[in-house]
Order: C-alpha cells, then structure tokens, then sequence
C-alpha cells in the first residue's frame, strides 16, 4: 500500500507541480526534494503503452552549458550507470497510460538521474529492440535543460550519474539510437545559436 500510495503521490501532485507555469525554475523547496527519495520509482508492466505491439519508451538527455572562460559555451550532457549490465546510458523508461509523454520523460529522468529541468520539444522517433524480450520497443527522447541536481532521488542506490562532453557521452554509449538523437540535439542548439549570432547582427 505504502508503495500505491507514493507512486499516486508523485502523478498526481509532485509531477503536475514541476510541469506548472506557474512555478518559478528556481523554486524547489527542501522537502519536496526529500520527499523525492522517497518516491518509489515505478515498476510493472500493467499501464504500460503499447502500439501495434511495440513497447513505447520516453527519455531525456539532460544537459547543461560549462562556461569555459571564453564566450563560448561548451554543451554537456549527463549519462547514468545501465540498472544492469554495462555501460553509461541517458534515462528512459517506459511511457504509461495515465501520463502524457513529457511527464513521462520528466519522471524516468528524476527517478533515473535525480535531476529537475525543462523538457523541451520531442527529438524524433527511434526503433530498436529488446535486450531481453523478442518485442520492439519506440523510443522517443526530449532534452532537458538541467535547472537543480537533486542530492537524493529514487534509483540513488543502484545508479551513478556523471556530466560528459557530448563526444565522450558517443564514446560510451552502447546504443545507436540514443547516440542519434544526441546527434540531433547537437545541431538543434548549434542552430539555435547561429540564430542568436545572426540577430545580433
């Protein structure tokens, strides 16, 4: 029961509130941050979505910009430990009935990486398939401009969490699809910038 009980209170009350317009970035009390610890992250299959028998997954790439000292700003993306096996990998998990696809996204990425931010617009659409069943999975990844790192979250134990550049975040990344939608990432900011620069103008 305990366990029904916080994942109803992260769907219902702690997710919604982080995705309000109302909430400022900066506004992220102490105890609902200890309160995040304490939300068990999900597990089970029974609200899990599914199309013509491909399993839906979400994630984020969480990101930030690392000031080096130069007007340049150097984008880097944050990958956490694989739950089993190797490798670094960024969050994601499966998309369920009752939320949307962004909350998704936002609750695999707190419960996975223990980081809080704005999901941004969808990446694209990738196919690729199970390690462990012979089904197909649709993955669909967003990023995250990072505004806090929580100190403690869901999966705390069992991940490790690490900020890379995004050439090495390629280098240890197992899976084609994430890689792709990094790529894409990539040069979605490095036209967001030239549009910076040509106003500037």
């Amino acid at each position: 029961m305990g366990l029904f009980l916080s994942r109803n209170l992260a769907c219902k009350f702690i997710y919604p509130f982080l995705f309000s317009k109302r909430v400022s970035k900066d506004l992220f009390p102490k105890q609902l941050e200890n309160m995040m610890s304490l939300v068990s992250p999900r597990t089970g299959r029974h609200l899990q979505r599914y199309d013509q028998g491909c399993r839906q997954v979400v994630g984020c790439i969480p990101y930030r910009y690392k000031n080096n000292g130069t007007k340049d700003k150097e984008l880097e993306v944050l990958v956490i430990s694989a739950q089993k096996g190797h490798g670094m990998q960024f969050p994601k998990g499966g998309w369920e009935i009752d939320e949307s696809m962004e909350q998704a996204a936002l609750r695999e990425t707190i419960e996975e990486a223990g980081v809080i931010g704005s999901v941004e617009n969808n990446l694209g659409k990738w196919y690729y398939k199970s390690k462990r069943q012979p089904i197909m999975h649709e993955g669909y990844m967003f990023p995250l401009l990072v505004k806090k790192e929580l100190d403690n979250w869901p999966e705390m134990n069992t991940r490790k969490r690490r900020w890379m550049t995004v050439a090495e975040a390629k280098e240890i990344c197992p899976y084609p699809w994430m890689k792709e939608a990094l790529d894409v990432l990539v040069m979605r900011q490095n036209q967001l910038q030239k549009d910076v620069d040509m106003s500037r103008l």
